[in-house]
């Protein structure tokens, strides 16, 4: 990740993508076996039938029957299923990736509003503005973590300027 690229929500990166990848490793596995078998499975119905069809022996054709027909519509079926399941484990991946995509674009919603949030509209650091309590004698910044629960703050004039500053915050003079 270089220094000016954004954060990402489970970033992966690597010379071997599917090691660690079970997902993806299912999907590519399903999809082969999927593809593999289904054209598999008519293939072998057809030859079936072609057997049948070229018999004159009725026990002969009940044997192609059962080896090409009943095979070959379970290698279909098999196929099928296996080739739905790689659509499925496809989906699912998709679904996973914009999860992320999404996660990280809150993340950078995040960011920009908690950074617009600190600004007021003349374009001044609210957090850096320097305040005390009513009758207080610490300087701090806003967003002190000393003062966050404080609802008496005031921002410090020019008539305060014998405050100590905070160790905490460090606030800059007014």
């Amino acid at each position: 990740m270089t220094a000016t690229s954004l954060p990402r929500v489970g970033e992966r990166s690597g010379a071997a993508p599917l090691r660690d990848n079970h997902y993806a490793l299912l999907q590519i596995v399903l999809f082969w076996a999927g593809a593999i078998l289904l054209p598999l499975g008519l293939v072998v119905i057809v030859l079936g039938w072609y057997g049948a069809a070229n018999t004159p022996y009725q026990y002969d054709q009940l044997s192609y029957l059962v080896s090409g027909g009943l095979l070959g519509l379970g290698l279909t079926f098999v196929g099928g299923f296996l080739y739905f399941g790689a659509w499925l484990a496809r989906i699912a991946a998709d679904g996973r990736e914009s999860s992320k995509r999404l996660a990280d674009t809150l993340l950078v919603l995040a960011d920009v509003t908690s950074r617009a949030a600190a600004v007021d509209d003349r374009g001044v650091d609210v957090g850096a503005i320097p305040v005390t309590t009513r009758d207080g004698q610490t300087m701090h910044r806003r967003d002190c973590a000393l003062i966050t629960h404080r609802d008496d703050l005031v921002p410090v004039g020019e008539q305060n300027l014998h405050l100590s500053v905070c160790r905490v915050c460090k606030p800059a003079a007014a």
